[in-house]
């Protein structure tokens, strides 16, 4: 995977889709996980902050569920917040909730990124390189190597894999904003967990650029102590 890209040199507009519905269930949280405090701060002004201090500086359009819209715009008042976004309700499923984002980027062509509202400490160098990355290619997904020893389960059976060749998919996905509508047009597919298996369904390879294991998701309670630690040593990290 490529590790040294630079930021992109491009006059193709730039997006960000920042996709939140969750709704804090595995948290054991009354408050959708996007919206808990890390550092004194919602988890997803953490993430928007992320993208808005890019070179690349994309556009980002927000996707909530409906019913969180006004307690968003109350945490951006509570918190004054004013990096600027477009806000969309999501849909069923995430393959839905990314086709509402998309429907708002007007751009014939542009560079989109497609990226987990609850991943707040991912660097600016890593959603750079996915811009240029898909500028180049048309296909950029962030992934690490795993750094455990890999089973399978088949049929009751479990079936060692080879480390060296399996690889831990995060976000940003980026991608070339043409090929991300055409792959968006197919039907909707329970095997569609994200969206490289989106595009990767419609025909395209998939370009793996290099991700940090300190990219995490916040699924668990424990992920926020995590992420406040990792936040503490961010000059030193990021």
């Amino acid at each position: 995977m490529p590790s040294n890209l630079q930021s992109p040199i491009t006059n193709l507009p730039h997006y960000v889709i920042i996709v939140a519905g969750g709704s804090g269930s595995r948290m054991k949280s009354a408050v959708p996980k996007q919206f808990l405090l890390l550092s004194g701060k919602p988890v997803l002004m953490h993430t928007m902050e992320a993208f808005n201090g890019t070179k690349s500086k994309p556009e980002i359009i927000l996707v909530l569920p409906s019913d969180y819209h006004q307690y968003w715009q109350q945490l951006v008042k509570e918190h004054s917040f004013a990096i600027t976004h477009q806000l969309v309700t999501g849909g069923e499923t995430r393959f839905h909730s990314v086709k509402s984002g998309l429907a708002l980027i007007e751009a014939e062509e542009a560079l989109v990124a497609v990226h987990d509202a609850v991943r707040p400490l991912t660097s600016q160098s890593t959603i750079d390189e996915a811009y240029h990355c898909a500028n180049q290619h048309g296909t950029a997904v962030v992934a690490v190597k795993s750094r455990d020893s890999i089973r399978q389960v088949k049929n009751g059976k479990s079936i060692s894999l080879m480390r060296d060749e399996i690889y831990l998919v995060q976000t940003p996905q980026t991608f070339k904003a043409s090929l991300l509508r055409k792959a968006y047009q197919q039907p909707f597919d329970p095997k569609f967990t994200d969206d490289a298996s989106v595009v990767e369904q419609y025909g395209t390879e998939i370009k793996l650029t290099e991700g940090d294991h300190s990219n995490i998701k916040i699924t668990f309670p424990e992920d926020i102590a995590i992420a406040e630690l990792l936040l503490s040593k961010k000059p030193q990290l990021f």
